[in-house]
């Protein structure tokens, strides 16, 4: 499945779809159960050619694993993850067991700031569209690698400023309002898969803007962001690019100085 929004905005990296299957892909990338990586690193790998795999045991971490859509896991979280988000809990913190945690994840103790209290945390992740995939694993690879019985749920595109204008252009061309692309607060795994999904329900679904995580950051090149579409959006971009402003003298002034 070949994209002609890639090739018209020259993209760096392969967009990716993420693809909820039951059977698991042979020769993926997958994190080893129990132990700890970023989704983010992931999808980075996947534009880059990769075919990478999860599932309930091989999330990377409690974010990622709600993040792809395995449920509410942050119920899991040691001390409270709307401490962690926030200020920090001292109370669990002191205990034996959270001293033995910490150890392993010091930003536990004073938190990560994201947010100014654990109230406003709390509801924060009240708010998150929680989902819990019908499918034993969830998949990223690269598009131009799905087959004609594969139907991805959602594609993103790891983008620099200028290709992100496009995209952002693209996602309006079609529609009546200028409001058809967003930016959530949240995860980087967050911005690429839950939040999507839930767009996915939408008759007019709008496109995510994400990897505004800090925690993400160092997981994709520092001029990238992710544009993510649910798989109807893409069509209805991919769709649109021909007789666009993509063939038109401005983008073109555009590209030359990415090249």
């Amino acid at each position: 499945m070949e994209s002609k929004i890639a090739k018209a905005i020259e993209m760096k990296y392969q967009p990716v779809g993420v693809l909820l299957a039951n059977e698991r892909p042979e020769d993926a990338l997958q994190f080893k159960e129990g132990r700890w990586g970023c989704v983010a690193a992931m999808m980075s790998a996947a534009a880059k050619g990769k075919t990478v795999v999860f599932d309930r045991k091989t999330y990377g971490c409690i974010g990622g694993g709600t993040g792809l859509g395995f449920g509410n896991l942050y119920v899991h979280f040691p001390g409270g993850i709307e401490y962690f988000l926030s200020t920090g809990n001292d109370d669990f913190c002191s205990t034996e067991i959270g001293k033995n945690i910490v150890r392993n994840m010091p930003a536990l103790a004073e938190g990560e700031r994201y947010l100014k209290n654990p109230e406003i945390a709390r509801k924060f992740i009240d708010c998150l569209p929680m989902v819990d995939v019908p499918a034993e694993y969830v998949i990223f690879k690269p598009l131009a690698q799905f087959t004609e019985n594969e139907i991805p749920k959602v594609v993103t595109f790891l983008a620099n400023p200028d290709q992100l204008s496009a995209l952002v252009v693209l996602a309006n061309y079609e529609r009546e309002t200028n409001l058809n692309v967003i930016a959530p607060f949240g995860a980087g795994c967050h911005s690429t898969c839950i939040i999507p999904y839930k767009e996915d329900e939408l008759e007019k679904p709008r496109a995510v803007l994400g990897m505004f995580d800090i925690s993400a950051r160092k997981c994709v090149d520092k001029d990238i962001l992710s544009f993510t579409v649910p798989y109807k959006m893409f069509l209805e971009i991919e769709d649109n690019v021909e007789g666009s402003f993509l063939e038109k003298h401005e983008w073109q002034r555009v590209l030359e100085r990415n090249r």
